[in-house]
């Protein structure tokens, strides 16, 4: 059997405030490359949602592999739910390397943004944590020691 060619696209996520979340990514270094506001028959059949109209903005890493899909609802409601705890099953973070950990901690703090516990040290590899970012998403910050 052939393998279809698979990537990842983007990786999206439903938000409260979309122009917050813009913010919090930006400032952590990631660029818009776009925005958007959807609906129609295509949307409703896309999504598996009648009547779904949100607007949307398409973010970008600087090294061009990553994208996050960020969607505001305008239609149906947006349903509020409990923040997602480490261990829930179903979408749980988005990770992020970064060079430098005590500074992307100081931007997210700019937004309200703090880490759920502290910073830990994994073996010699890695300093990182989880940060509660904007509509309650976790955002693993990451950043790799010793590199040559």
């Amino acid at each position: 059997m052939q393998r279809v060619p698979i990537r990842l696209e983007n990786v999206g996520i439903a938000v409260r405030d979309l122009e917050a979340t813009i913010a919090f990514f930006t400032d952590l270094g990631l660029t818009v490359l776009g925005r958007d506001t959807v609906s129609g028959e295509w949307a409703d059949t896309a999504v598996g949602l009648d009547g779904n109209h949100a607007t949307i903005a398409m973010l970008q890493t600087p090294d061009g592999n990553g994208r996050l899909e960020l969607f505001e609802y305008i239609h149906p409601d947006a349903i509020e739910t409990e923040p997602t705890r480490p261990n829930e099953i179903g979408m749980h973070r988005v990770a992020f390397s970064v060079d430098d950990i005590d500074e992307a901690l100081e931007i997210a703090a700019r937004h309200g943004c703090h880490p759920l516990r502290g910073v830990a040290t994994y073996g010699d590899a890695y300093k990182l944590t989880y940060v509660r970012g904007p509509s309650g998403i976790i955002v693993m910050l990451a950043q790799a020691l010793n590199e040559s």
